[in-house]
């Protein structure tokens, strides 16, 4: 059964900047040999998300970029901005306002610390039951 787990950010820490969580969850991934699709609102914010990739933590190396290359396949972590095809990866981080689309075992939903979100949130947590998904929620 897949399953949808939503990470609502509580943290001081995530409530100033939210894509830290992102980086922490790419980074469980990759200790997992996970490889990871994060489906992000706009260019603006995938670009933020690679540069933080980049050093959120000086210990830390994540391979990453930004989907559409030829070596997309070989790449742990994709940044896909809406309108760039990729191929279905086991793992999802979803950061948009829609259930991710496509075949995966595992969404991750990352929830800003705000009210809109957290409705849009809930509305994705009815679809993903609705389609059948083992759904769990964890405050961050």
């Amino acid at each position: 059964m897949p399953r949808a787990d939503f990470y609502l950010i509580d943290k001081p820490r995530f409530r100033e900047e939210p894509l830290l969580l992102v980086c922490e969850l790419a980074r469980k991934a990759l200790a997992a040999k996970q490889f990871t699709l994060v489906l992000v609102r706009d260019f603006e914010q995938a670009e933020a998300l690679d540069d933080l990739l980049w050093s959120f933590d000086d210990d830390a190396f994540i391979p990453h970029q930004l989907a559409g290359d030829d070596d997309d396949a070989d790449t742990a972590v994709l940044i896909a901005p809406p309108g760039v095809d990729t191929a279905d990866r086991a793992l999802v981080i979803n950061l948009r306002d829609a259930c991710a689309p496509g075949n995966f075992d595992r969404v991750l939903e990352v929830v800003a610390a705000d009210s809109a979100e957290r409705e849009g949130s809930r509305k994705r947590w009815a679809e993903y039951k609705r389609m059948g998904f083992e759904v769990a929620k964890h405050d961050m």
